[in-house]
């Protein structure tokens, strides 16, 4: 488990005790601040329908290395753990990388999951913008949709990596504790892919 990844019972009990207000006040639909600052062909994207019982987010993460290279990692659904640590392996069970391809992943152990079957909805290669929803498995995040777009930086200096969700809130558990959890989950998968794409911009 890398080093910037809580220890997962530590986090557990940390999203009883941290407090914050991240899309507290869910309506439907929404729009996270964090997800403002994407262009207007991609906004749509991060505009989310959530239910009363729903909880959603969204972690931004700049990137020092172009568009190009960025997206040739985050498009591969059928490799999320090249910068997700979390999982231990990927097979696809259904398709060939189109929308509509059936993912199984497990996760490494320690987790509040086993895997996690996912399917594959959005894949625009043009305006660089992914999404999958969870469909089965083992795991607590049910009705959980993630979007990925990427972006050129307004001053040129790379890539904006904007991530949204909406999942359901556990039983037992808050809004807030929800997304607390996630969120950290989200943003040490992105803060690993900015040193992937980085060191990968920095060979080429």
């Amino acid at each position: 488990m890398p080093s910037h990844l809580p220890n997962s019972s530590l986090l557990l009990e940390r999203i009883k005790e941290t407090p914050t207000t991240i899309a507290a006040l869910c309506k439907q639909p929404y729009r996270h601040p964090a997800a403002a600052q994407v262009p207007d062909h991609l906004a749509r994207y991060h505009t989310h329908a959530v239910a009363p019982n729903q909880c959603c987010s969204a972690v931004s993460q700049q990137i020092s290395a172009p568009v190009s290279t960025v997206w040739s990692v985050v498009r591969r659904f059928d490799n999320p753990q090249a910068y997700k640590h979390f999982v231990k392996s990927c097979h696809v069970i259904v398709g060939n990388g189109d929308v509509g391809t059936l993912r199984e992943i497990h996760v490494i152990s320690g987790l509040p999951a086993v895997c996690s079957t996912e399917r594959l909805e959005i894949l625009d290669d043009e305006r660089h913008a992914i999404s999958f929803s969870v469909v089965g498995g083992d795991h607590r995040l049910a009705n959980y949709r993630s979007v990925t777009t990427l972006h050129a930086a307004g001053n040129g200096g790379g890539t904006v990596v904007v991530e949204s969700y909406v999942v359901d809130v556990p039983q037992g558990n808050t809004k807030e504790e929800t997304c607390v959890f996630v969120d950290t989950i989200v943003r040490c998968n992105l803060e690993s892919l900015a040193q992937m794409a980085e060191n990968s911009a920095t060979r080429n």
